[in-house]
């Protein structure tokens, strides 16, 4: 098993307890670590386990939950959060640069699932390329033979520089276009225009958004060319 490539330390002053004359000072961690925070895989170590592409500088936290990695695709500067479920056992799960998911988060990618550079999901959100029939006529279970149930499945991309809020879901054949932003606890049903803010149930327009970022984001592609 590779080892965890980041620890937390101790606080300054605080002994951990059930540790009594263990010899560590303070901000010291022993060599099992710190088993509240279990670290994040890198680059490297994410390739060997057998995912599509990962790019340089990508991280992934130990305690996520990952499915069919073959189809999974990072690019570079990617991060996921603990606790996070990323499911791509038959449809391809694409993921850009410089792109966060934030712990708790679920990705299915039955349907596909594509998101762009720069974007970024918030603590629990639900991003869902495929659902089941829940009008009584099939089976809405995991456990039963497909045949039975009703799944549907399609296409969900979340453009660039779309942050999605805390919380928020995002329903199979969505287009979030590019620049969008999506507010906290929101329900997306259908296709966002691109450089808009939207929220709700279902998510609607509450009004623009700037692209002053785009600067800002050419800013950290040159600052990550440099030698």
């Amino acid at each position: 098993m590779p080892v965890a490539c980041a620890v937390a330390r101790a606080g300054a002053g605080h002994k951990p307890r059930g540790r009594l004359d263990s010899g560590l000072r303070d901000g010291q961690v022993d060599a099992v670590g710190n088993p509240f925070d279990p670290g994040y895989y890198t680059s490297a170590e994410l390739r060997a386990f057998g995912f599509a592409r990962v790019g340089e500088h990508s991280m992934v936290a130990r305690n996520c939950t990952v499915i069919g990695l073959a189809n999974i695709t990072l690019g570079d500067h990617v991060r996921v959060d603990g606790f996070t479920s990323l499911v791509a056992a038959r449809g391809a799960l694409v993921i850009g640069s410089y792109v966060h998911i934030a712990g708790g988060c679920m990705v299915g990618a039955r349907g596909g699932v594509e998101i762009g550079d720069f974007a970024s999901l918030s603590h629990g959100v639900r991003v869902l390329s495929a659902i089941d029939d829940f009008s009584g006529h099939r089976l809405s279970n995991a456990t039963v033979p497909e045949a039975l149930t009703g799944i549907s499945a399609a296409p969900v991309r979340i453009g660039r520089y779309v942050p999605v809020g805390a919380g928020s879901t995002i329903l199979p054949g969505v287009d979030i276009g590019e620049g969008a932003a999506v507010g906290a606890m929101s329900l997306v049903t259908r296709n966002l225009a691109a450089w808009t803010i939207h929220s709700g149930n279902p998510a609607r327009p509450t009004g623009p958004r700037s692209s002053d970022l785009l600067r800002l984001a050419a800013i950290a592609r040159e600052a990550d060319e440099l030698p």
